[in-house]
C-alpha cells in the first residue's frame, strides 16, 4: 500500500525520470544518436574519397575518348597499339616490366 501511495503522489517525478532516461537513451544509441552520427560521418568521408577517385577516372576517360574520337592523335594511338598488342619495329627492343 505504501508503494502504491508513493507512486500516486510522485507520479510527476517518475514521469520526468522516465522521459529523461528515454531521451538520453535515444540521444546516445538511437538511429539519430551520437554513435550513429560518428558511423555516418566515417561513411561520408569514405564516399567523398570514392567520389574524388571516380571523378578523376571519369576525366581521364573523357580525355582518352576525346583523343580517339574527334581528331585522332596518332601518338596516343601508337602508344595504345604498342601497349595492347606488344608491337615494336625491327630495330627496337621490347622489355616487359610487369
Amino acid at each position: 500500500m505504501k508503494i502504491k501511495n508513493f507512486l500516486y503522489t510522485r507520479k510527476l517525478l517518475l514521469l520526468n525520470i522516465f522521459l529523461v532516461l528515454y531521451i538520453l537513451t535515444n540521444l546516445i544509441g538511437g538511429e539519430r544518436g551520437l554513435i550513429s552520427y560518428f558511423e555516418k560521418k566515417e561513411v561520408y568521408k569514405k564516399l567523398q574519397g570514392d567520389e574524388k577517385k571516380l571523378s578523376y577516372m571519369f576525366k581521364e576517360t573523357q580525355l582518352k575518348n576525346k583523343l580517339l574520337s574527334e581528331n585522332v592523335d596518332l601518338d596516343y594511338l601508337d602508344t595504345l597499339y604498342r601497349d595492347n598488342l606488344k608491337y615494336g619495329k625491327k630495330d627496337e627492343i621490347l622489355i616487359k616490366l610487369k
